[in-house]
């Protein structure tokens, strides 16, 4: 496993109105490209990316490519999941 720097500033994957602990995703751009993901209720677990893989995803995820995953959650109480706008 790569070692995580310390001085990392994590940045919370949340809703401007959540609160509590969460569990919530955090990332992390550091140097040579690396973004650095972890879930609150794990932060030791940490995976490493390229910002070019990361990039990749976002895009991905605005547009649809992985709706798959979240469909039925709209019936789960708590959750509001809507599939991205096709552009």
């Amino acid at each position: 496993m790569a070692e995580v720097p310390p001085n990392l500033d994590w940045v919370r994957a949340a809703p401007d109105d959540a609160t509590g602990p969460g569990p919530w995703i955090e990332l992390a751009f550091g140097d040579n490209d690396l973004v650095y993901i972890r879930e609150t209720s794990d932060p030791e677990n940490v995976v490493t990316t390229t910002q070019k893989k990361w990039d990749a995803f976002v895009l991905g995820v605005q547009a649809g490519e992985f709706d798959h995953f979240v469909e039925g959650l709209e019936d789960i109480e708590g959750t509001e999941a809507e599939p991205a706008e096709r552009q």
